[in-house]
């Protein structure tokens, strides 16, 4: 589902050097909503067409800090992009969607009672330092020219080649089976979908994401966000 979101925007610099600002994007609502509604409200303001552009897409299932350039700003987006991340979020052990998160149902479910904390600490420990991981299908990584995601909801399979990401911190934060919390400090590239298959395999059973919230980029923190409000369509 779609949502539409308000918000009250600052002070913009519009005609000097730009404007970053920090929204904490909510639950089912697309990074390209935010853009979209910022960029009604600057034009609306200022008369004339100004560049909008987000620095990171969070998928809809995921909340937290959302990164929007305005104006001359956006000449900054692969820069801020580059930087590190931080999120928090949950894993749901013992069973797998396609999506890798709850966007598609459950499609296998494996015994998960035989892992221990210990356990989890030590998968987390693998997955730290340089690593290659294969992108989700459903994501927008491209194969011949194609998205994968366009492919995986067309029921078909594809090749995606393993990129190389660093993964800084991986914490076990809570350990309650089936679910597990983590907080994981990463590189640009990162799935942490793809980190949820991953983890489950690691422990000889199967996870996906039930919850992930971004907090932190670079040295930006979601906290200093701007909070909007979810208007359903």
């Amino acid at each position: 589902m779609i949502h539409d979101v308000t918000f009250e925007l600052p002070e913009l610099n519009i005609n000097a050097e730009g404007d970053l600002l920090l929204f904490d994007k909510p639950y089912k609502c697309t990074s390209f909503d935010v853009v979209g509604k910022v960029r009604k409200q600057v034009q609306r303001a200022v008369g004339h067409r100004v560049k909008v552009g987000h620095a990171g897409t969070l998928d809809p299932l995921a909340t937290g800090l959302l990164l929007i350039c305005v104006g001359k700003m956006t000449k900054q987006v692969d820069t801020l992009q580059a930087q590190e991340k931080t999120y928090t979020g949950t894993f749901m052990m013992g069973a797998t969607t396609p999506s890798f998160d709850l966007e598609k149902p459950v499609d296998a479910t494996y015994p998960y009672e035989h892992i221990t904390r210990e356990m989890a600490e030590k998968a987390a420990k693998q997955f730290t330092g340089d690593i290659q991981q294969v992108p989700p299908m459903f994501s927008a990584v491209k194969h011949q020219g194609e998205r994968s995601y366009e492919i995986a909801r067309r029921g078909e399979d594809a090749p995606l080649a393993a990129k190389n990401i660093t993964i800084y911190e991986f914490e076990i934060t809570r350990f309650e089976l089936p679910e597990i919390d983590f907080r994981i400090r990463c590189s640009k590239g990162t799935y942490i979908r793809a980190i949820a298959r991953d983890f489950g395999a690691a422990l000889n059973s199967g996870a996906y994401l039930t919850a992930l919230r971004r907090t932190r980029i670079g040295s930006l923190c979601v906290e200093d966000a701007i909070q909007p409000k979810i208007l359903e369509k």
